[in-house]
């Protein structure tokens, strides 16, 4: 993790037949740091992947960012890992096809209140550790062309889409011309639908880091393990109260 220059919290979906056939489309596993053969599908697959390859196949959380000043890999993953245990799982009913601005994605179906409030509160939780923009970053994020909530949340929390501009999706293309996207929706589809997870669930947090000679790459799992709140209740109402006779096991 030290030799890492910037990192971010995804979605990546967990070993198995979904996760292999994306990394296979975008020519590169984050999992394994290696590059892929791409399908033949009938499209110019190096061509119209070129921007979600360095990233790998994900689902964005809490967008890339540098450490601040003074907050070393090691301070990251504690504080990751201590969210994730606070955290709950989210499930939604499954993926679809769409086109954003231009790009093929996955997007999730369903009531998705419950994974932006996760979002969210990652991009809370952990932005004491990201280090602030410099004038370079802020530049790249074209502010001039963002609405004035989205340079509101640029400064603030380092990202433009975050909060109640944050849409949850996997991003499978660059963007592409009305012709090549209406194509390559119909071919994606057919291509991603046999292993398209029924329900989609979002079980774990994922620690990506960019090296700076490379695409980002997986770099750990943290499991989702907070208790639901029905949970908590039922765990209170079993548990006996301080002073009942029924404690009488020695501590």
């Amino acid at each position: 993790m030290n030799d890492m220059k910037r990192f971010a919290i995804y979605y990546a979906p967990p070993a198995g037949a979904f996760a292999d056939l994306a990394a296979r489309w975008l020519g590169y596993d984050p999992a394994t740091g290696t590059s892929c053969s791409q399908p033949e599908l009938g499209l110019p697959a190096p061509r119209i992947t070129e921007e979600p390859r360095r990233y790998g196949f994900h689902g964005t959380i809490k967008p890339p960012f540098r450490l601040a000043q003074g907050v070393a890999p090691g301070d990251l993953d504690a504080a990751v890992r201590t969210l994730a245990a606070r955290l709950q799982p989210v499930v939604l009913p499954r993926l679809r096809m769409k086109l954003l601005d231009g790009f093929l994605a996955l997007v999730p179906e369903g009531d998705t209140a419950p994974l932006e409030a996760l979002a969210a509160q990652v991009v809370r939780d952990l932005d004491p550790l990201r280090a602030p923009l410099t004038e370079a970053e802020i530049a790249r994020r074209r502010p001039d062309r963002l609405t004035a909530r989205q340079r509101d949340l640029l400064e603030q929390w380092g990202y433009p889409f975050v909060m109640e501009e944050f849409r949850f999706h996997l991003t499978l293309t660059d963007r592409l011309d009305p012709g090549m996207a209406s194509r390559a929706a119909d071919l994606l589809a057919a291509h991603f639908a046999p292993v398209l997870p029924r329900p989609f669930a979002v079980t774990d947090l994922c620690l990506f880091g960019e090296p700076a000679d490379g695409p980002f790459r997986l770099l750990h799992r943290y499991a989702l393990t907070g208790a639901r709140a029905d949970d908590s209740a039922s765990m209170n109402r079993a548990r006996p109260a301080k002073g009942d006779a029924s404690l009488t096991t020695s501590q």
